[in-house]
């Protein structure tokens, strides 16, 4: 009995994994009611619990539980309506289809869901802890650990978010093509999100952080599977999978912090960045230029130091450049500063960082950790120990500080 009990569980985990998502999609398409689709899928999940060791795995069990799920629908209505009247008629309906649905194909209304949860009438600091609840059925303890919430407060943010859905009557359909663009730059942002978290998590010590990372992979891959002929969802998924390729190296055996240039390329997922490859091919021979095919771009050739042994400099001035103006992002024009720097000397790069002139860059370390190395190529100590001290402060990732930490303190015995 223990041996099916445990096979039962197992079968019910895989279509938690494989199907809550689609099913609380189909489910909430018509009603809008993603709590009440929630509810009644975790209803049919407790049931498969106590019915499967004893009655055995159904062929289909995606099927089962959307069938069982309907029924509670049912039920909850029959009570809201009466205790007594048509119990037995309703009883019947359910029962034929729970046998029905057995027979029938579920459409898959995931990506409208991912397109009502990324809606501009929900908080952008929402739209990714919704997905992960809604699609993947992450709780709200998990979620708000991930992104370092108290559980009570994430978890009243999700009711309020998933209230939003139903009265405001946000639609589950797909933009049409004219607003598609607006709209599917919502939906990537929080996927990204909800990867960047994991990605925070360098050495994978934190199981939920890192699992985040992964289950943002898995949002991006449904998404560019669900639009393949959208070249953002699949630069996006190109840049994802490239970041988490090196994600072995990005510690020493030690648990020391490895920058990117200093890291083995041996330690790299090949095969996954051969596939993150293949993607940035097919999304850059479509029409039109975005970010995360940018993005993506750039990490293709910081990745291409696996087999040339070097990087091309250059070619991300070039890019860099691009994506600051697409984006104007300051995170960029970092970067670009730093490959100026490298192609003519510190103090080009130096005068390039200085003119970003962005007052968000005050509080960013990385900004701080670039002028302090920059200043420490010139000879100048001075600078260079303030911006290191600065950068210091804001770093939270003790690795990090550590590696800062020798930086700075190499200026004093005169080894930089």
């Amino acid at each position: 009995m223990a041996a099916e009990a445990a096979s039962a569980r197992a079968a019910a985990e895989a279509a938690a994994r494989q199907s809550y998502g689609k099913l609380v999609a189909f489910l909430a398409a018509r009603t809008r009611d993603v709590a009440g689709a929630e509810d009644a899928l975790a209803d049919a999940f407790a049931a498969a619990l106590e019915r499967w060791p004893r009655d055995g795995v159904p062929d289909k069990p995606e099927a089962w539980l959307l069938a069982v799920a309907r029924r509670r629908g049912i039920d909850a209505a029959r009570r809201r309506l009466t205790r007594e009247a048509g119990q037995d008629h309703l009883a019947l309906i359910a029962e034929e289809l729970e046998a029905g649905m057995a027979e029938q194909e579920i459409p898959d209304e995931r990506l409208r869901l991912l397109f009502a949860c990324a809606h501009p009438a929900i908080d952008p600091a929402m739209r990714a802890p919704l997905m992960l609840q809604t699609i993947l059925g992450f709780d709200a303890a998990a979620i708000a650990s991930a992104f370092l919430v108290a559980p009570a407060t994430m978890a009243q943010r999700l009711v309020r978010a998933k209230a939003r859905i139903r009265q405001a009557g946000i639609p589950f359909r797909i933009p049409e093509r004219q607003e598609l663009a607006g709209r599917l730059d919502a939906v990537l942002e929080a996927i990204y999100a909800a990867f960047a978290e994991g990605w925070l998590d360098a050495a994978g010590t934190e199981t939920r952080r890192r699992n985040l990372a992964s289950e943002g992979l898995w949002l991006g891959r449904l998404t560019a599977s669900l639009l393949p002929n959208e070249p953002e969802a699949l630069g996006l998924l190109s840049l994802m999978l490239f970041a988490e390729a090196r994600r072995a190296a990005r510690r020493g055996p030690d648990g020391a912090y490895m920058p990117l240039a200093a890291q083995d390329t041996g330690l790299w997922d090949h095969a996954m960045i051969d596939e993150a490859e293949r993607l940035l091919v097919v999304a850059s021979a479509m029409e039109g230029l975005g970010r995360y095919r940018l993005e993506a771009a750039i990490q293709a050739v910081h990745s291409a130091r696996r087999t040339t042994g070097g990087t091309d400099w250059p070619a991300l001035a070039t890019l860099y450049e691009a994506l600051l103006k697409l984006t104007g992002s300051p995170v960029a024009a970092i970067n670009r500063a730093v490959a100026i720097a490298r192609l003519d000397g510190p103090r080009a790069g130096l005068d390039a960082l200085e003119a970003i002139g962005d007052p968000r860059l005050a509080d960013y370390q990385p900004f701080w950790a670039a002028r302090a190395d920059l200043a420490a190529q010139l000879g100048d100590r001075e600078q260079a120990t303030a911006a290191y001290d600065r950068a210091i402060g804001l770093e939270r990732d003790e690795a990090v500080r550590r590696f800062l930490l020798a930086e700075r303190d190499a200026l004093g015995r005169g080894s930089v």
